[in-house]
């Protein structure tokens, strides 16, 4: 891999006037088609964006997405879905329940992928909520065990990703920030993970988040993926003495903006996190991105957040000699 390639992580701030149509759409005010238009225009806003920053793998923004596991649910056979449940603070989504066998219909994210690839030369990563998190975050009433379940929606999200990669995608992400709240099941997601990636001959990112890295590692690196993209800049980059004594084996997604808060880094922050993971990793297997999904922020706040995490990137690279 090239040095110091950025991405990110998947999701983007949906714009006023998707937001709008989303509210309305919901109300029945308007139909799904009317919907779908600003959700296309929204694509490429999103795009658009991050060809002007540079950024070298880019994400379609998930503008058609609501909470990551309930959209995957509710494109899935075995699963109703529920009223209002609290997330955290004031925020509340409707949360998956299994209420039969969990089945693959068709397609969820394909036609999405293809659009959002067409608008550039650029790689674009295709991703979809993985089997663990689905699992965790699901309301269970059919299945007898935690396993049997996430077991489960690995045969179907596996046809998910075989789609994806017979229509052209070759960066394929899986976002499993479930995993790192439960170290007693690693070995759990590993096995569900082998199962979504079978035989797929694509480059596989796994984004986990929120939990305690320093209970899952190293056992995180048996992950089939090629690729660990890790929230690292809110956990103080803990993380990485421990690659003193376990070697970080994999591509690293080096977090380096903290989605959680509005104040937003200086490129000087930037680079100082940067010239931090250089002491540990090559340049070569490091992908700078932020640390989570950026729909928490506004637009203005994600803008200027990844126009300091681009150009910290590009004055390393010059300062460091590095192409």
């Amino acid at each position: 891999m090239p040095a110091l390639q950025t991405t990110t992580v998947g999701s983007f701030p949906k714009p006023p006037y998707l937001q709008r149509a989303r509210n309305a759409y919901a109300r029945g005010e308007i139909p799904m088609e009317e919907l779908e238009k600003s959700e296309i225009t929204a694509t490429k806003q999103v795009v658009a964006l991050q060809e002007k920053l540079g950024i070298d793998v880019l994400v379609d923004g998930e503008m058609y997405r609501g909470d990551m596991a309930t959209y995957f649910a509710e494109n899935l056979g075995g699963f109703t879905i529920s009223g209002l449940v609290r997330s955290y603070g004031n925020r509340y989504y409707r949360k998956p329940i299994v209420v039969g066998p969990v089945e693959f219909k068709k397609p969820i994210t394909v036609e999405r992928w293809l659009f959002a690839q067409s608008l550039t030369k650029k790689p674009m990563k295709a991703i979809l909520t993985g089997p663990y998190t689905m699992m965790d975050w699901s309301f269970n009433e059919y299945y007898g065990t935690r396993e049997d379940t996430a077991m489960a929606l690995a045969e179907v999200l596996h046809l998910e990703v075989k789609a994806l990669y017979e229509a052209g995608a070759r960066h394929i992400q899986v976002d499993e920030p479930a995993l790192s709240v439960r170290p007693e099941e690693v070995g759990l997601a590993q096995k569900t993970l082998a199962v979504v990636t079978d035989g797929i001959d694509a480059k596989f990112y796994v984004h986990v988040c929120y939990g305690d890295f320093q209970k899952i590692y190293p056992r995180i690196l048996n992950l089939p993926c090629q690729h660990l993209d890790l929230e690292l800049a809110n956990s103080r980059y803990e993380l990485f003495e421990q690659f003193k004594a376990h070697p970080f084996t994999k591509e690293l997604g080096l977090g380096v903006l903290d989605v959680h808060t509005h104040v937003v880094e200086t490129v000087e922050q930037v680079k100082e996190r940067i010239l931090r993971a250089l002491e540990y990793l090559p340049p070569e297997q490091i992908m700078v991105d932020p640390d989570c999904g950026l729909k928490t922020r506004t637009w203005e706040e994600a803008k200027v957040k990844l126009e300091a995490m681009v150009e910290a990137v590009r004055q390393v690279k010059k300062e460091k000699h590095l192409t």
